[in-house]
């Protein structure tokens, strides 16, 4: 903690760098990505601060559209599309991802009620091999059916009608750092 503790320390020391961020913000892209502390969006893409609106959950997922009971995901998908207006989703699942590879295996999550009860938000269950320690195929299945998840959105699918949005399904390899894209020509994720 104590190094964390000392950057915190230094890094309001430069005040002139970040003046401009108290005039709002206008990302152009909403990063939706797991909470794995091995996955940084800013690192990956360079974006600086401003740059990335993100919504990290657990598994990357992104829960069913409900308006009865709204979901903290919802309103950040629904503020990001409607208010900030951006242009482009990105929907980046990532190897090693401990939520998708205990969806892959079928893990009893009893212990962990709470975040047994999340991953139920991935319906259906990811394809992918069990022994397949970067549960690859697993979580490229699972990022796409995030996408499709994010078409139910109202104001996602309207953007989308209206050509003024554009969903990506990325891959991330903690392992190499690479990065996959998804390319609906080929169903293939290739490089970016």
């Amino acid at each position: 903690m104590q190094p964390l503790i000392d950057n915190a320390r230094t890094f309001g020391q430069r005040p002139e760098e970040f003046a401009r961020l108290a005039e709002g913000q206008s990302p152009q892209v909403l990063f939706i990505t797991c909470s794995d502390s091995r996955v940084v969006p800013a690192l990956i893409t360079g974006a600086r601060p401003g740059e990335l609106f993100e919504l990290r959950t657990a598994g990357n997922i992104v829960p069913p559209h409900a308006s009865e009971h709204p979901t903290s995901e919802a309103a950040t998908i629904e503020y990001a599309v409607e208010v900030l207006g951006v242009r482009d989703i990105v929907v980046c699942g990532h190897s090693h991802c401990g939520a998708v590879g205990a969806l892959v295996r079928g893990d009893d999550l009893t212990a962990v009620p709470a975040v047994r009860d999340w991953l139920a938000h991935a319906t259906p269950r990811p394809a992918g091999a069990a022994e397949d320690p970067e549960v690859a195929e697993g979580v490229q299945s699972h990022v796409l059916t995030q996408l499709l998840r994010l078409r139910s959105y109202p104001c996602v699918e309207r953007k989308l009608t209206e050509g003024r949005l554009e969903l990506h399904a990325w891959y991330y390899e903690v392992h190499t750092g690479a990065v996959r894209t998804h390319r609906p020509q080929t169903d293939t994720f290739e490089a970016l």
